[in-house]
């Protein structure tokens, strides 16, 4: 029984729906303080919040661009000003924005892909460091893709590139906070049933994606949880910093 998560505050970005809010009421049930962050999906954020304190949970609710820098260092310190601190940083908010081959890149998509899934992981990631140097210590938990491993599926080249990013910057990170007791690392989930596929992903493309996995199934976002769990609590994994888990039923094994 993890018992460490016990009022640790805790800020999950892109909450309100898949991965996100799976994790954030995985937390809230361990007894960490909880902040969920949603920017278009308020209507299930706000869900997610009446559900977790019908479950006894205790949770704030913060919204805004992380795509924007400004906005994403307001996203945190407001978060922490709710909770009274930061503990932990869930960079979970991401997007392939749309499917795109090669010769229909432009400025624009590239912008919005980049700023969404790399400036907002920068960003917050310096706000909380200085909210996790203040309290003495800290776990920052980038959100990857099995698509940093393998290029990802059609039209994601600016989704699968920005997620490597991710998966690098965990490790550097990992390295430069070292020191302030403040462990970073990653969670890379494989094809998980979550509104991102929904969006972006045809049956048959999903079909397609599930017939490399050799557990033969597309996950769900609970199969997720664990993984954060691991990372967010001291008890598990306090020798643990740079790592990123694969959590994708086989698709991908580093």
């Amino acid at each position: 029984m993890v018992t460490d998560l016990q009022d640790r505050r805790i800020l999950i970005t892109g909450s309100s729906t898949g991965i996100g809010a799976a994790v954030a009421q995985a937390y809230a049930r361990l007894g960490a303080i909880v902040t969920v962050h949603y920017n278009a999906s308020r209507e299930q954020a706000e869900a997610l919040v009446q559900a977790i304190r019908a479950d006894g949970g205790r949770v704030h609710l913060v919204g805004g661009d992380v795509s924007r820098s400004a906005e994403a260092t307001r996203i945190v310190d407001e978060a922490a000003a709710a909770m009274g601190g930061l503990d932990v940083l869930v960079n979970n908010a991401g997007a392939l924005v749309k499917r795109a081959p090669l010769e229909q890149v432009d400025d624009a998509l590239y912008d919005q892909v980049m700023d969404l899934n790399v400036r907002s992981v920068v960003v917050a990631s310096q706000a909380a460091v200085k909210h996790m140097k203040a309290g003495g210590c800290g776990s920052i938990i980038h959100t990857s893709s099995v698509a940093a491993r393998n290029g990802g599926g059609p039209g994601a080249l600016l989704y699968a590139g920005a997620k490597a990013f991710v998966l690098n910057a965990t490790r550097n990170m990992a390295k430069e906070f070292a020191g302030n007791n403040i462990r970073v690392n990653g969670v890379s989930p494989g094809v998980i049933s979550t509104p991102f596929h929904d969006r972006y992903s045809t049956p048959e493309i999903l079909e397609n994606m599930r017939k490399t996995i050799p557990m033969a199934r597309i996950g769900d976002p609970v199969d997720c949880t664990g993984a954060y769990i691991f990372f967010a609590s001291d008890q598990l994994s306090s020798y643990i910093t740079g790592q990123v888990l694969e959590v994708n039923g086989g698709q991908f094994m580093a």
